[in-house]
């Protein structure tokens, strides 16, 4: 048999191995039979010397033609199979996309953090900007610009946490009234603000009393503010958060940054002012304090109080959303407990 012919019925052998193999393994194991070193093409190749010089060429350009044939179709037979274990694969992994998702519960904003966006929300509408400073606050802003200098007795209501004899976590969001007022241009409009955000004091945890808590302060300086602009704000307030059918009135009190001071009631919620035990039968409810910005704190920031005068007042979320939910502890508003905040899910 010629070499030739050797050659042509290995060719043909090999296309029928490749054809037959069933899966990789058999792919190689035919490709290094056929095509490597000690393979039978290499040993019919080496009969070559016994040829015709005439004839090698011929011979040697058909041995070629077997090898690329041979090749080729192993490298189609190898992505044949390669093809096919993917696609069994697939089949197994096949992952049904019309097939309802694992539901995630919505949440809400904390009920707390409701109450300070619906703030926020009406006071953006009246043109106030919303400020926020730092928790960890200086001693002249928390309480020397507020017009509570050293030693002063109506600091002991405000006792806090100190980090130095000059560092303190602030007792009220009033600090940043003051940082505002030293860099207020009063000839390019008046200043109203609010300023929202944690406070912190030094209080036994109880039903009604925190060491942190959350306060809303606001702040308005102009030309002619009087104290029925104060009114007036305190009643748009009352209605954004509790309803039309709130009134408020107002009651002298002292706060040393304010003169005069008052105490600001909102018609009680549960008797509609008629009294009950929840007002201690006075139709009332006490909810925040305010009052006509002290000459002194507005000296202390630059301003003079011949000129300029305004309000300023104080709002504490917690204590709003207790009085508009009927919440009798505090603590509950702090303790995570997913029960308790789910019943708030509509905001305000």
């Amino acid at each position: 048999m010629s070499l030739k012919d050797k050659l042509t019925e290995l060719r043909q052998k090999g296309l029928t191995d490749i054809q037959q193999s069933g899966d990789l393994k058999d792919v190689n194991q035919i490709r290094v039979s056929l095509l490597g070193k000690k393979g039978p093409i290499t040993e019919v190749l080496r009969g070559m010397r016994d040829l015709d010089a005439s004839e090698r060429p011929k011979v040697g350009a058909f041995a070629n033609e077997v090898r690329d044939d041979l090749t080729n179709a192993l490298a189609k037979r190898r992505e044949e199979l390669e093809n096919a274990v993917l696609n069994a694969r697939l089949a197994k992994e096949t992952l049904d996309v019309t097939l309802p998702g694992t539901p995630v519960a919505k949440g809400e904003p904390h009920v707390i953090q409701q109450i300070i966006d619906q703030i926020e929300d009406l006071f953006l509408g009246m043109g106030y900007q919303v400020l926020s400073g730092p928790e960890v606050e200086e001693d002249k802003y928390n309480f020397e610009m507020m017009n509570l200098p050293k030693n002063h007795p109506a600091r002991d209501m405000q006792d806090t946490f100190y980090i130095t004899k000059e560092i303190l976590m602030r007792t009220q969001t009033s600090p940043m009234q003051a940082r505002t007022l030293e860099k207020h241009d009063f000839s390019q409009g008046p200043l109203k603000m609010i300023s929202p955000g944690v406070v912190y004091r030094r209080d036994t945890d109880d039903p009604t009393h925190s060491h942190q808590f959350h306060q809303v302060e606001g702040l308005v300086i102009d030309k002619h503010v009087t104290m029925a602009d104060l009114k007036g704000t305190l009643q748009v307030l009352a209605h954004e958060l509790f309803g039309d059918k709130f009134d408020v009135r107002l009651r002298p009190s002292y706060f040393p940054f304010t003169e005069p001071s008052v105490e600001a009631d909102i018609t009680c919620f549960n008797c509609g002012g008629k009294g009950c035990n929840v007002c201690k039968n006075t139709g009332w409810i006490e909810v925040l304090g305010a009052g006509m910005v002290h000459p002194n704190v507005l000296k202390m920031a630059g301003v003079d109080p011949d000129v300029y005068g305004g309000f300023a007042f104080g709002v504490g979320p917690d204590r709003f959303a207790m009085l508009k939910y009927g919440v009798d502890d505090i603590r509950n508003f702090y303790l995570n407990d997913v029960r308790f905040l789910t019943q708030f899910t509509k905001k305000g």
